[in-house]
């Protein structure tokens, strides 16, 4: 167990993962709030709408029609945020100039996928028992493999899968036209995290760089390894945890779940692989179904907590797409799940001030936060109120 005093003092904890610290504030939950709160979210959708862009044979806003899909259906976003096509461009720096100094960029290309995890617009990963979110799971291992650079290591480890092209639902999913160096899988579920479309979806981001928050994550991994003996951080970490129980949410064979030493977020969870596992097409099918369970306790006890639709971004880190064999080998397949929520439905952390300009700051511990969560297992509170 930490220090009981950690529990009322102010404290900062260090973060391995990405090399940085944040500080934390305990007794700021006592203080009053007057503030903006968030509107509760109720679950009153249709499980189909005729005006939603995502729904099977929908039109989109584009003028593309989806298909009559009824599982997970993928297709290149109409407004994505990287080009595939486009003029390739590079600083050239021709002298020691203040401008050639501070003023850089360089072209990035990528392509940029939506999947919907389910054909009915009411639910989300919540509602869904883990059964029907491994069909996601496995659609994300899918374009994840299809991208993969034919050099890389992780080729020998994936396993034979259908050609993506003539995959059910429609789903089309093209070779890309040069390799790409990474593919960021996440979901923004909630107005609250600028989610647009309330039908269960999530996105994929494939780029021709590295982008910042991974390869940080990258650096430290191989750092951890180079100092201790060949050890992985994350397997350690899921361990260590998994020993101590304190911070766990939920746990099984495969994946520890839990609320971060180092976490912001009041209610920030992360998901470990507890063996070094480098990327998605590293799980064999009993990891993967356990994947799902772990998805379904973690967004279950989430909705539960404060009795709503529990907003929140959830991002897979993982190898990249292209990279050295020791960039590879380093890395560790985890997720994290980062909420707004703090107090309520109706209140939500703001990482502002201080946080912007010093140093993230949380309120209530990693401890705290792990023993609520703990106790929100069990049905959908959503279930529970229908069946009155």
């Amino acid at each position: 167990m930490p220090d009981a005093i950690l529990d009322d003092i102010s404290h900062r904890r260090f973060n391995p993962l990405r090399g940085s610290w944040v500080l934390v504030s305990p007794h700021r939950t006592k203080r009053p709030w007057q503030g903006q709160q968030e509107g509760a979210s109720e679950n009153v959708l249709p499980a189909y709408d005729s005006s939603c862009y995502l729904c099977p044979g929908n039109k989109r806003a584009a003028g593309d029609c989806n298909p009559k899909y009824d599982s997970t259906f993928v297709f290149v976003n109409d407004y994505s945020a990287v080009k595939e096509q486009q003029v390739d461009y590079e600083s050239t720096p021709q002298s020691d100039s203040l401008e050639s100094r501070l003023l850089r960029a360089e072209g990035t290309k990528g392509k940029c996928y939506v999947i919907t995890f389910s054909p009915e617009h009411n639910l989300t990963l919540a509602d869904m028992p883990a059964p029907t979110i491994l069909p996601v799971i496995e659609t994300w291992t899918k374009i994840y493999t299809s991208h993969l650079d034919p050099l890389s290591p992780l080729v020998k480890a994936s396993k034979p899968t259908p050609n993506p092209s003539s995959a059910p639902n429609g789903n089309i999913i093209d070779q890309p036209t040069e390799q790409f160096r990474y593919m960021q899988i996440f979901e923004n579920k909630g107005t609250a995290m600028g989610c647009s479309n309330p039908h269960p979806h999530g996105q994929i981001w494939t780029t021709t760089s590295l982008p910042e928050e991974p390869g940080i994550e990258l650096q430290h991994l191989a750092r951890y390894r180079h100092e201790h003996s060949g050890a992985h951080m994350l397997e350690d970490y899921a361990k260590l945890e998994s020993e101590k129980g304190e911070r766990t949410v939920f746990e099984n064979s495969s994946f520890w779940a839990g609320c971060p030493w180092w976490g912001t977020w009041p209610f920030e969870i992360m998901v470990v692989s507890k063996s070094h596992k480098r990327a998605l097409v590293d799980l064999d099918q009993k990891e993967r179904e356990h994947l799902a369970e772990v998805i379904s306790e973690i967004t279950r006890r989430y909705d539960n907590l404060f009795e709503t639709s529990f907003p929140y971004s959830m991002g897979i880190h993982q190898a990249p797409l292209s990279g050295t064999d020791e960039e590879i080998e380093c890395s560790h397949f985890h997720i994290h799940f980062y909420p707004p929520l703090l107090r309520s439905a109706t209140v939500r952390k703001f990482l502002v001030g201080y946080e912007m300009m010093a140093e993230p700051q949380r309120d209530i511990t990693p401890e705290q936060a792990a023993k609520r969560l703990r106790d929100c297992g069990g049905e959908l509170y959503r279930k529970r109120l229908n069946a009155q």
